[in-house]
């Protein structure tokens, strides 16, 4: 997602509605994700960077699309800032190479294809009843 207007910082509640969570999410994942930590200004507010952003919904992204646990998408930023293989932990529990994931992501194009595809043969067919 892009911001339209180009900030430095970004309030709690700008973050939230940019990223469609709400606010104690965000402060949650603050404390499960040693890569998240915004600063804080000296009212001491949240002040959020636009990098700050891109994790958040890199974060949800990953738990929520990809049905990472906590712990496999801690794993995944782990192996991406080490420059290893990335890998997570899905809902499942087993370990996801980055490949396998974009396999995944290439299957369900497949499908979604597919489906479209017997959609339009239904479509089809239901005229030559007529």
């Amino acid at each position: 997602m892009e911001l339209e207007v180009k900030k430095l910082y970004y309030s709690i509640g700008e973050v939230s509605e940019i990223s469609q969570l709400k606010p104690y999410v965000l402060r949650y994942w603050e404390s499960e994700f040693s890569n998240l930590s915004p600063s804080k200004n000296r009212a001491g507010n949240r002040v959020y960077t636009e990098k700050d952003i891109n994790r958040i919904l890199e974060i949800k992204r990953l738990l929520y699309q990809e049905r990472f646990t906590i712990e496999g998408a801690r794993q995944y930023f782990k192996n991406n800032q080490s420059g290893g293989t990335p890998s997570a932990t899905p809902a499942s529990g087993s370990v996801l190479p980055a490949d396998l994931v974009r396999e995944k992501d290439v299957a369900r194009q497949a499908l979604a294809e597919v489906q479209q595809a017997l959609v339009d043969l239904i479509g089809l067919i239901r005229k030559e009843k007529k």
